[in-house]
């Protein structure tokens, strides 16, 4: 099965996205890489630059119905990049209303608050998004890692192997 991973041209924590890829690809799907520009996107550790990946497709050259999940990676650049951007924000608008599993770590929820989709959800996020997961209607907790229905969530870095566990079930 592909999974997709949005991602912004920039700012995206590197091992919130490089973890689950490897969670994925251990569990015998193929991960592929979303932006809403083509080329190549920049990743950090923090606030220092990392490695770069190139783009596989473009948010609007694709759709939920060709992937089983939406992997929705943290950096604080890329959570706000990410949310003003129609061609992505339409992507996970599509995987919400297809019931299909998201996961979201860190500041990656920006985009899914944009696209209306934690309204009535219980979630957990890096911890200065609280109130704009409530503002939009969500429970916010502080916890390792969240499921609620098809909606997985997890806060930071050192939640990553909960947050692996949980994706790759919801794929199994």
């Amino acid at each position: 099965m592909n999974v997709a991973f949005l991602v912004a041209k920039e700012g995206i924590e590197q091992v919130e996205l490089t973890e689950p890829w490897k969670a994925v690809e251990h569990a015998g799907h193929t991960p592929r890489l979303v932006s809403p520009e083509p080329g190549r996107v920049q990743a950090y550790h923090h606030l220092d630059k990392a490695d770069a990946f190139d783009v596989d497709v473009t948010a609007a050259d694709t759709r939920a119905d060709d992937y089983a999940a939406l992997v929705l990676p943290g950096g604080v650049g890329n959570g706000d990049l990410l949310r003003w951007q129609r061609p992505a924000v339409g992507l996970v608008k599509d995987f919400v209303a297809s019931g299909k599993p998201v996961a979201v770590i860190c500041h990656g929820g920006w985009v899914l608050i944009e696209a209306g989709g934690v309204g009535g959800r219980r979630v957990t996020s890096w911890p200065s998004m609280q109130t704009d997961f409530r503002n939009a209607g969500a429970t916010w907790v502080d916890e390792e890692v969240v499921v609620d229905g098809p909606l997985i969530s997890s806060r930071k870095p050192d939640d990553l192997p909960a947050f692996c566990k949980e994706l790759v079930e919801a794929l199994a």
